[in-house]
């Protein structure tokens, strides 16, 4: 089973698309909702080196704090889809 983490807010557009992703393909994840304001990120940006989100951490392929939606869906595609 996938080990995977995101790092998301809550209302966020970009967010729900990687979301809906992750339950299209039947993934569990775990969830950190971060705070609106960017200054207080600074668990994403420990992770990630940024305090956008969304971002998916999955230690079993490497993955240490991928952002950008378009991203992070193509992957999740790639390595978990049906193409995987």
């Amino acid at each position: 089973m996938a080990n995977l983490e995101l790092y998301e807010l809550e209302g966020c557009p970009y967010c729900a698309k990687v979301t809906t992703k992750l339950d299209e393909l039947g993934l569990d994840y775990d969830s950190h909702m971060v705070p609106r304001s960017h200054s207080e990120r600074t668990e994403v940006e420990e992770v990630s080196g940024q305090t956008g989100v969304p971002v998916l951490v999955d230690p079993d392929h490497g993955v240490e704090g991928m952002p950008e939606s378009d991203d992070i869906v193509e992957y999740l595609e790639e390595t978990y889809g049906n193409a995987a």
